[in-house]
């Protein structure tokens, strides 16, 4: 008897909490654990839980939503400046290695049809894997780094035009191969052509509009309604939901409002992404491995040593010293989730054989298990297998994927109000580095005029101060007057950055006692400021020498203005400022 939907759903979500926790603790790859996890609850297994129509559909948007992001790390200065590993060594990455796979393919006798899936699954890697993994070891950004990332946003690229042909040849088999590009050129320029239209038009200006109303469920639901808008104008047009999301995502990458944006939709692309990987998972049979062993053996020797070789070369041949080259290689050597999401494709069509496809399931498996391995060893394999000294201009490159996410030892404030903007000026003023934070969609535009580096989110929120680099900054600055989103920041940051220095601005002395109870390292507390600014002038007046003054006020502020507390207030203080009354 099947499991009611409601049944299949909580034995996802349990898996899902099971695996995160236990392999976040172990340091391991969470996508491992979802398609291990896959395989042990699946029917080729204990049975607990069976692959029905509507878990695949629901998996399905796991890779509309990761597309969507990876559409968001395009914007235009991005793809500049890694022109050169994106399309020259990311473009010959993929050509070579499609072409020699599918002819190997080819030579033990496959069809065409399916050595071009083949060749498409083999030539993706993991680019989840490989960036969180490469940020976690400080190399994102090296030599090595970045030219890893080129060809993985080349191969998020390709895999656009690669689901559209698989696609097509499944509907028209019939059909002569330049037939079916042409048409999927076609049709995917078409598609670009109206969503950029929509997004121009509509999709942009609507964006600014909800930022106006400051509410976070409306710009949530606006953010999954673009990405869900773009997968089905696609798929109208008989194109994959992948495509419309990506272009989608491609189209807001310019926006002020891109990490906002990403921080909304993350969880929903990581839950549906746990979601895909399982239903991947719950497709293995590990008991046909047995009979089968020396295909999966020689497919995790393509996915791994030879994609490493082909790698290596053409990242040397192209300029790199050897050693980058290699290590380059190395990080690459793996299957990816494009792969799982072709492999589905063509499983939906029966492009693919029951036997060939547990083959290519074992082969992703295993060689995305070890990947993790020689991601971290990447350097010690390299100078194994490397015995010629690296050339001195082995340097560290610097591009804009650099300079907009780590900036170092800057200020992230957060507020471009008044304050905020008057802050910025003096560190300008300074040229000190900074990034600002703010959730008035008006005002950014104004600061993007005005040439400040103002971002578009909620500081309250952990991802936007990621983006702002907060591991890397020297000190936070709460502007805004908001006592309720300053204790959330303060709370938030004492637990994750409990030495990171965080001055805060406050009204009152109220004020001032909740915010030095969050953590607020320094608090500038008007009322105060106020008394002690009046009472500059007025010692100024008096003849007081300037530095007695300035000891003085000094002294006040160290003792954080305990010798201004105790005063008597009226319950009508206003009133009675105003008239004199109640000085």
């Amino acid at each position: 008897m099947g499991m009611h939907t409601l049944e299949v759903v909580l034995c996802f979500l349990f898996s899902a909490l099971l695996i995160t926790s236990l392999f976040r603790k172990l340091r391991l790859s969470i996508i491992v654990g979802y398609l291990l996890a896959g395989a042990l609850i699946g029917p080729n297994a204990l049975a607990i839980a069976d692959n029905s129509e509507f878990v695949r559909e629901l998996a399905e948007f796991g890779i509309v939503f990761l597309m969507f992001t990876v559409g968001l790390e395009f914007p235009s200065s991005k793809l500049f400046s890694l022109r050169y590993p994106v399309f020259v060594i990311g473009g010959l990455q993929v050509l070579v290695t499609m072409g020699l796979t599918a002819a190997a393919c080819i030579l033990f006798g496959l069809s065409s049809l399916v050595a071009l899936i083949i060749a498409s699954i083999i030539t993706m890697s993991s680019t989840a894997i490989v960036v969180k993994q490469l940020h976690d070891q400080a190399e994102l950004h090296s030599a090595h780094g970045l030219t890893a990332v080129g060809i993985l946003l080349f191969q998020d690229l390709a895999v656009i035009p690669i689901i559209i042909l698989i696609g097509d040849l499944a509907k028209s088999a019939h059909q002569p191969l330049a037939t079916l590009l042409l048409t999927a050129l076609f049709k995917g320029i078409v598609a670009i052509v109206l969503i950029f239209i929509i997004g121009r038009w509509l999709f942009k200006p609507l964006f600014r509009i909800i930022a106006k109303t400051r509410t976070p469920e409306l710009f949530t639901l606006t953010v999954l309604l673009v990405t869900l808008t773009g997968a089905w104008l696609t798929n109208s047009f008989g194109l994959s939901y992948a495509l419309g999301a990506f272009l989608a995502g491609l189209m807001l990458a310019d926006t002020e409002f891109r990490h906002q944006i990403d921080v909304e939709i993350r969880p929903f692309r990581d839950i549906l992404l746990g979601l895909f990987f399982l239903s991947i998972g719950m497709l293995t049979n590990i008991h046909s491995w047995y009979g089968t062993w020396y295909w999966i053996l020689l497919l995790v020797l393509a996915l791994t040593l030879v994609k490493m070789a082909i790698v290596t070369l053409i990242a040397y041949f192209s300029g790199h010293p050897i050693r980058a080259a290699t290590r380059t290689g190395v990080i690459l050597g793996q299957g990816g989730e494009f792969g799982f999401a072709i492999l589905t494709l063509a499983l939906t069509h029966h492009l693919l054989s029951y036997d060939s496809s547990q083959i290519i399931l074992a082969g992703l498996l295993i060689s995305i298990a070890i990947s993790p391995l020689f991601i971290r060893f990447n350097k010690g394999l390299a100078h194994a297998v490397c015995f010629k000294k690296s050339p001195a201009s082995a340097h560290r490159t610097n591009s804009p994927l650099q300079e907009e996410k780590e900036l170092f030892n800057h200020v992230v404030v957060c507020g471009y109000g008044r304050v905020g903007q008057h802050i910025l000026q003096v560190l300008s003023h300074m040229n000190f580095p900074y990034i600002c934070l703010d959730l008035d969609a008006e005002l950014v535009s104004y600061a993007a005029m005005a040439g400040d580096n103002v971002m578009y989110g909620d500081s309250t929120h952990p991802g936007i101060l990621g983006a702002a680099g907060i591991d890397r900054a020297k000190i936070l600055v709460i502007s805004f007057n908001d006592l309720s989103a300053a204790k959330k920041i303060l709370k938030m940051l004492h637990q994750s950055h409990p030495h990171l220095p965080k001055l805060v601005r406050c009204t009152d002395e109220f004020e001032f006692q909740r915010l030095k109870a969050c953590g607020a390292t320094h608090v500038i507390a008007e009322v105060f400021e106020a008394s002690l600014a009046f009472s500059n002038h007025l010692l100024h007046l008096l003849g007081i020498p300037t530095h007695q003054i300035s000891e003085l006020l000094q002294h006040i502020r160290h003792k954080n203005y305990t010798s201004l507390e105790g005063i008597y207030d009226r319950v009508d203080n206003d009133q009675g400022e105003g008239s004199g009354k109640n000085s």
